[in-house]
């Protein structure tokens, strides 16, 4: 499963670059994924929403085994 989400990540990370920011998958664990937000995201007041309304609906989309995104 762990190769699944880095490969969905790989999708999303460029925005993020983009921005100035980063993603970082910590752990995949009985449908919970764990990911670290770097850079510019780490700070940022719109952080939650984008793990929330960007990383964890292109997660789940993309793979139906997955339950929950955390930040950590």
């Amino acid at each position: 499963m762990r190769e699944k989400v880095e490969s969905a990540l790989a999708k999303v990370r460029p925005a993020l670059q983009a921005d100035g920011g980063d993603v970082e998958l910590v752990e995949v664990s009985e449908g919970v994924v764990k990911l670290k937000l770097k850079g510019a995201c780490a700070g940022c007041p719109m952080s939650a929403m984008t793990l929330r309304d960007g990383i964890e609906r292109l997660l789940k989309e993309q793979i139906p085994e997955i339950k929950e995104v955390v930040s950590v």
